[in-house]
């Protein structure tokens, strides 16, 4: 125990600054792209769809007078699948809950985890956004074990057949008004699984409230998109949040 405190005392905070600020990332780390014109001619820039992307080194690109490298940007979510398509690699992420639903919801959030198919690395951010680094429950999000007891759910993996069924239950058990949050390559694009037979897909009868790219997404974009869902971080936020060191440019 007196270790314990002594390390606490030393390490003063251990939680992330975010929303305040984001913090500095490796050199390494690989956040929102950005696609910029390298000459003055009228060639179209290249499109990327950030919901096939995988944030490999390979899909860095310069080519045809234009160039694809990746930020340290962590905000890349969106409202509707169409908007991960870009070719800036700025993402417009639409509006953000009504007040009716804002309301409903009250300072918390409940969610339910639904994994589809998945190869388990967005599985392994979701649980670090409940550890003392990240710690989001203290915006008020949780997960909870029941979908009675959820306002939504959180879909990761591709949606393999197999799953069809026991994803269509889940959501059917959430109580009106529900949310839909899905999760990483695999359920916007079929992420590294993408052309496998396998893949149905999330069903069209289960409307997705927020998209959320990444393979896997960091933690903070993941904590980002569903503080913007729900209207805590504005404009404002995302000024600070791109001043951060080495960040891309504005949304």
């Amino acid at each position: 125990m007196l270790s314990f405190l002594r390390t606490l005392l030393r390490e003063r905070r251990s939680t992330s600054p975010f929303p305040g600020m984001v913090p500095p990332f490796p050199p390494r780390f690989r956040g929102r792209p950005a696609i910029t014109r390298l000459t003055d001619g009228t060639r179209a820039l290249p499109v990327v769809d950030l919901g096939a992307c995988l944030f490999s080194p390979e899909e860095t690109i310069r080519a045809d007078g234009a160039e694809l490298a990746f930020t340290p940007a962590i905000d890349m979510s969106a409202r509707a699948r169409p908007s991960l398509v870009t070719d800036t690699g700025r993402v417009a992420f639409g509006d953000a809950l009504g007040e009716r639903m804002r309301a409903l919801l009250g300072r918390s959030l409940r969610l339910r985890s639904v994994v589809a198919g998945s190869c388990a690395g967005c599985e392994g951010e979701l649980t670090a956004l409940s550890n003392a680094v990240f710690d989001i429950a203290r915006f008020g999000v949780q997960f909870v074990a029941s979908p009675r007891h959820a306002d939504g759910i959180v879909i990761t993996g591709v949606v393999n057949r197999n799953m069809v069924g026991a994803l269509e239950r889940t959501y059917d058990a959430v109580p009106d008004p529900r949310l839909v949050i899905a999760v990483g390559a695999c359920p916007a694009s079929g992420g590294p699984f993408h052309g496998s037979p396998e893949i149905a897909g999330i069903p069209d009868a289960i409307p997705v409230d927020l998209w959320i790219p990444g393979c896997p997404p960091h933690p903070l974009t993941i904590m980002d998109g569903i503080l913007r869902l729900l209207g805590r971080l504005g404009t404002g936020a995302r000024a600070a949040a791109d001043r951060a060191p080495g960040a891309g440019p504005s949304t």
